[in-house]
């Protein structure tokens, strides 16, 4: 009888797997297969659309190409170091202010009043397209009417408007300012996220212990973020290798190239002039493979020396 009984009973196990599904579905079509597409493109002669699909494979020339001395190897090494100058000028504010913020925010001693309008102020920028920033930025800085020379000049501190997006100091120093705008309210709201994570009995022990804010951050706070830490430092990479928008649309890689990004040339590559979409398919799989080695050494400089090593088995 009881047998039975079980048997009876229906097992709803397996619908576990109907609402994954989706996911792995729309994955597989909109990120996998375009990944793999993309890899075996960089190995074909596709140049123009009749060549997209029916192609040759031609092995690895493209990434020769990209690794030789030549005009189109130049261009995309440039665009990397105009990206990682870029990066490093708005990343290392953004995380840097980000951690100061967060600290002021979650510290127990300073207890700010009206923590969440000044978060929602802080994160706006985050929400906001783009191209919208982009255009505002742009009308800011534009030559020779426009806000900031009107100001500057009636200031006087310039005689004669200032051609901002001329010079390759004043356009890089824009983009980076304007990735750090767009992008420090987020990195904050992860950091406070992490540091709220953490058990308070430990804040408790080192304000009983007659701790200072500053030794409560960098002895309690920081070492037990590392993670959160690492998480922003790979986003962000991510995120700066990928650079593709601002410059875009308010320079388009002026002056002489000098705000030109990696996402740019295979832009360029792919849908403008001969449409080399064979060079572009490789300079994509390069900063692919660029962005997880970069990940890796992170991973690798970030991870808890303090963990206790794994035993080895001992010889019998």
């Amino acid at each position: 009888m009881q047998k039975n009984k079980r048997n009876s009973k229906v097992s709803y196990d397996h619908y576990g797997y109907l609402f994954i599904a989706p996911f792995f579905i729309v994955f597989a079509i909109f990120q996998l297969y375009p990944i793999f597409f993309t890899f075996r493109t960089s190995l074909t002669d596709a140049v123009g659309w009749t060549k997209i699909l029916d192609n040759k494979i031609i092995g690895f020339q493209n990434y020769i190409t990209l690794f030789s001395k030549n005009e189109t190897a130049n261009f995309f090494w440039q665009s990397f170091g105009n990206t990682l100058i870029m990066w490093l000028f708005n990343f290392v504010p953004q995380i840097s202010f980000a951690l100061i913020l967060a600290s002021w925010f979650t510290d127990q001693h300073l207890n700010l009043i009206g923590q969440g309008a000044f978060k929602v102020l802080i994160y706006m920028p985050n929400i906001i397209t783009a191209a919208t920033i982009g255009m505002l930025f742009f009308s800011l800085f534009s030559y020779p009417i426009a806000p900031v020379n009107t100001l500057m000049q009636s200031l006087g501190i310039v005689n004669t408007p200032f051609e901002y997006f001329r010079n390759v100091a004043a356009s890089r120093g824009i983009v980076s300012f304007i990735q750090w705008w767009m992008w420090y309210g987020n990195t904050m709201i992860i950091m406070i996220a992490g540091i709220s994570g953490i058990n308070p009995s430990l804040f408790e022990a080192g304000l009983v212990d007659g701790c200072t804010s500053r030794q409560i951050f960098w002895k309690i706070t920081l070492p037990l973020i590392r993670p959160i830490l690492l998480y922003n430092l790979v986003t962000s990479l991510v995120g700066g290798l990928t650079m593709f928008d601002i410059p875009h649309l308010m320079t388009q890689g002026n002056p002489n190239n000098t705000t030109n990004t990696v996402a740019r040339f295979i832009y360029q590559q792919g849908f403008s002039g001969t449409y080399n979409f064979n060079m572009a398919s490789a300079a994509s799989v390069v900063l692919f493979g660029i962005i997880v080695i970069c990940s890796l050494v992170l991973n690798y400089i970030m991870r808890d020396k303090d963990a206790a090593p794994r035993k080895r088995r001992q010889k019998v």
